[in-house]
């Protein structure tokens, strides 16, 4: 047994199955793809489930993969202990039907005895109670030591999740030695001493469970195994967590020379140190795999980490953002698995960064508060945070509640969380809009596909085709024949592209000797092309042999936006940086939008590059060439992925020369000149990090053309200009008129409001010493009592005055208080903040000048008569 390092131990692990032909495969993304059980990927099989259980085939029955892995469950326990972490790594190999016990024993003892050398005499099993066959291969074929065997129960060693595929388990120990123990002489695995350290799981999928623990077994038995390669590191380096693994400890160790500290001389210093180096790891992978921090979801469990980390920083004497550098440290040690993490680290960095100045801003704000918070429960003898403060931490300085429970906790102090929840329901029931169903296809609908064979598309090559119809669903039911109205239709084969990937369905129609119909739209369910009808004549049967014909027109202005939508990815990665990736698409026959990763907004000067770069592509007459590939040629090949989508064995590669290439099933050109012109219209935010273009191609293009020059004509209409290029001259002599007729109106109303500020003063009424002056205007503009406010405070130190304003049925305040008047406690303020009460309405400002709205106009009088009452009461 020697020394290894983590990396060395990914690839040792990852090699050797592909030895026993394993599949190696990498990494699936932690955000998980079309299941939306869980927010993010946290075991190593949770990719791979729809393998298991058969809905999805897999690229090869034997896989190997060592997974990225994220729980958050025990995040406050982060740090805490140097066991607890939220990023981990899963090495794991996996058999869908094809080896069993007799193969996934031996080689996980191969793996450990002969590549690790770990000494026999140290390794031990644990096997289900009643596993009599995985006793016999470990005793018999493997050759351990039977006593290094031990049978435990059910709740250690069977693996089920409710109803459906289930087995027992073997798990694989290794004995730390005595001075770990409890010390009794019969301790072994199964123990609760730290003695003996489970380090690899190998789970024997062999049986259904109906729910009601009845067993059958499976036809075809699969192997899930799984170990913990930090755990792995852990054994093969001889450190006692994962925070002295190698790799981690070198993160760690960026940290300490950040903060001028050293781990293991201080215990809060070494809480804050590993809460930041796990907290930065998994932060990293989050934002490399497309997670952007947010209130919701996955976006929330980002924040929370990045938060926590940022907080921690401050507590150990880190002055300003650092965790971006950090990062720099996590795709250093990560290159050699993950090099996409160095790819993107601009991008990463700048998302953290944002973050991280984002919470800065608002922290010590934040703090204030709760320490104000903390301080009175103290003196109170309180020991509950009230919900609605922990709920304003949240909404006003971006307070995760968990970093508000974590402090509380630190103060001796808890957190209602209940009503806490009670208001963020509230807020997103505000926040939730009305969400329809536009599909129109119910559930009732799919289950009636159970049977129906996949549709044989040939609309890549064919606009029209004569096909078999197999189905026909009406109201939401299996007809045989319609005479009328609205059904969809299914047929054996098809030319209409079915919406997806981002591309909207075909429409056309269908004919045959009986029938005339229209094909409104077209939709795709688990490979079933959904023909969205309506029947204009005639009848239409099952069993009929009908001609479906698409818009021919249609679908090439589609297939003209989204080769346009390719190209226009190719350009934005040279012009914005390779961290730009597609984060939603849809192209129909007018417009394209791409969706896509991105910090900040596009400037004009980068949009120009792009949409030239697009259009010398076009103009460059590339060819389009579409190529069916293995998955693993296809990605040797540089051709881009759509992130997070999960492809089979085989793919769709499109290439447009050497500008574009990616994986795509969608309809496209046969030559980029077809597109004729690219013309963005609009760029966008969407939500953090992730902004949107607009743009669309061909006679698309035209007519845009066509309403920019009817805007422009319109505009020289009414400025009454001959010639469109007199536009901006004309309008930039108009804004100097508009500049200098202000400037006048200003002048006028400086003088206006001088003339009645000496009638208005002279109206003024002596309370104790101060001249209190309450003045109603009508119609005048609107900075007008403002500007008296002003005259009469420079005029007089003693002056109290609220003067009113009466215009287009809405009611304003503003309040003025001389130096003098202040000195004494007179306050414009709060002034208005008692007329408020009479009139309705709301507002304030500074002791010597504030304003405000009212709502009840007929309360004016009563408003004004309390003035002197209100500053009597003041002074």
């Amino acid at each position: 047994m020697k020394w290894t390092g983590l990396n060395e131990l990914r690839e040792m692990y990852l090699s050797f199955f592909e030895s026993k032909g394993h599949l190696r495969h990498k990494s699936f993304p932690l955000v998980p793809v079309n299941d939306k059980s869980i927010l993010l990927i946290n075991a190593g099989m949770t990719p791979l489930k729809k393998y298991f259980t058969g809905e999805e085939e897999p690229p090869r029955h034997r896989m190997t993969t060592c997974q990225k892995c994220i729980r958050t469950p025990d995040i406050e326990r982060v740090g805490i202990t140097a066991r607890h972490g939220t990023y981990f790594e899963m090495l794991g190999n996996f058999s869908f039907g094809d080896y069993f016990k007799n193969e996934a024993i031996p080689w996980a003892w191969e793996f450990i005895t002969q590549k690790l050398e770990l000494p026999v005499d140290k390794l031990w099993a644990t096997i289900y109670t009643d596993d009599d066959e995985a006793y016999d291969i470990w005793t018999k074929k493997v050759g351990i030591e039977p006593s290094h065997v031990v049978r435990l129960g059910k709740e250690d060693n069977f693996w089920e999740h409710g109803s459906g595929p289930c087995g027992p388990c073997s798990e694989i120990y290794f004995d730390r030695g005595e001075k770990y123990g409890c010390g009794r002489p019969d301790c072994k695995p199964g123990c609760d001493c730290d003695r003996f350290m489970e380090f690899w799981n190998l789970v024997f999928t062999q049986f259904n469970n109906d729910g009601h623990n009845n067993y059958t077994r499976l036809s075809k038995p699969n192997i899930d195994t799984g170990m913990g390669l930090e755990r792995l590191a852990c054994l093969m380096q001889g450190v006692n967590n994962l925070f002295e693994v190698d790799t981690v400890r070198n993160i760690m160790k960026a940290v300490e020379e950040r903060a001028g500290v050293v781990y293991g001389n201080d215990a809060k210093t070494d809480i804050s140190l590993r809460v930041i180096t796990d907290h930065i790891r998994s932060t990293s992978f989050l934002v490399c795999d497309g997670v952007i921090p947010s209130n919701e979801g996955r976006g929330y469990v980002l924040r929370r980490l990045l938060r926590r980390a940022a907080r921690h920083g401050r507590l150990i004497g880190i002055n300003g953002t650092f965790l971006s550098d950090v990062a720099a440290v996590v795709a250093h040690e990560n290159y050699s698995e993950y090099p996409e993490l160095t790819e993107k680290l601009p991008y990463i960095q700048k998302i953290i960064s944002i973050e991280e100045e984002r919470f800065a801003s608002t922290i010590d704000a934040g703090l204030s508060m709760l320490t104000e918070i903390t301080d009175e429960a103290g003196r109170n003898g309180g020991t509950v945070i009230s919900g609605d403060d922990v709920f304003r931490l949240y909404d006003t300085f971006g307070f995760p509640i968990d970093l508000t429970r974590e402090i509380a906790s630190e103060n001796g102090l808890s957190v209602d969380e209940e009503r806490f929840a009670e208001l963020m329901n509230e807020q997103k029931q505000r926040a939730r809009a009305a969400r329809a169903n536009v599909s129109g296809w119910s559930d009732a609908s799919k289950s009636m596909l159970d049977g129906i064979p996949p549709t044989d598309f040939l609309g890549y090559s064919d606009n029209t085709c004569d096909a078999k119809v197999l189905a026909i669903i009406a109201d939401d039911m299996l007809v045989e024949n319609v005479t009328e109205g609205e059904f969809t239709l299914i047929t054996d084969r098809t030319v209409f592209y079915g919406e997806s990937g981002g591309q909207v369905g075909d429409t056309g129609t269908v004919s045959s000797g009986k029938a005339d119909i229209t094909v409104s739209g077209t939709g795709k369910s688990n490979g079933i092309f959904l023909h969205v009808c309506s029947l204009n004549d005639g009848e239409i049967s099952v069993g009929d042999t009908v001609t479906l014909s698409i818009d021919a027109a249609r679908r090439q202005a589609i297939r003209r936006n989204h080769s346009a939508c390719h190209m226009l990815q190719a350009a934005l990665r040279r012009v914005l940086g390779t961290h730009v990736e597609q984060s939603g698409s849809y192209v129909d026959e007018n417009r394209l939008r791409f969706d896509f990763t991105h910090y900040e907004a596009v400037t004009r000067e980068q949009l120009a590059q792009v949409e030239k770069l697009v259009n010398e592509s076009i103009l460059a007459g590339l060819p389009v060439v579409t190529e069916i590939m293995d998955i693993e040629d296809a990605r040797k090949t540089g051709a881009m992925a759509l992130f997070g989508e999960k492809y089979g064995s085989k793919v769709r590669v499109v290439s447009m020369g050497d500008f574009s290439k990616e994986f795509c099933g969608g309809t496209h050109l046969d030559n980029t000149s077809k597109a004729g012109l690219f013309r963005i219209i609009s760029e966008s935010s969407v939500a953090a990090g992730i902004r949107r273009i607009e743009g669309t191609t061909g006679l698309g293009v035209l007519e845009l053309l066509g309403d920019d020059e009817q805007l422009i004509s319109s505009t020289a209409k009414e400025l009454k200009v001959q010639n469109v290029r007199e536009i901006a001259v004309r309008a930039s002599a108009l804004q100097n008129e508009l500049r200098d007729a202000k400037k006048e109106i200003e002048t006028l109303n400086a003088k206006i409001a001088a003339a009645q500020t000496e009638m208005i003063m002279a109206s003024g009424e002596d309370v104790n010493g101060l001249n209190v002056i309450t003045y109603k205007l009508e119609n005048v503009p609107t900075d007008m009592p403002r500007s008296i406010c002003d005259e009469l405070k420079a005029r007089d130190e003693n002056v109290v005055a609220v003067i009113s304003l009466v215009s287009g049925g809405r009611l304003t305040f503003a309040s003025c208080c001389g130096k003098k008047a202040v000195s004494r406690g007179a306050h414009a303020g709060n002034i208005l903040k008692k007329i408020a009460l009479i009139t309705g309405g709301g507002g304030g400002g500074r002791p010597d000048s504030a304003s405000s709205g009212g709502k009840d106009v007929s309360k004016l009088g009563e408003a004004l008569k309390a003035v002197p009452e209100i500053v009597k009461d003041m002074i």
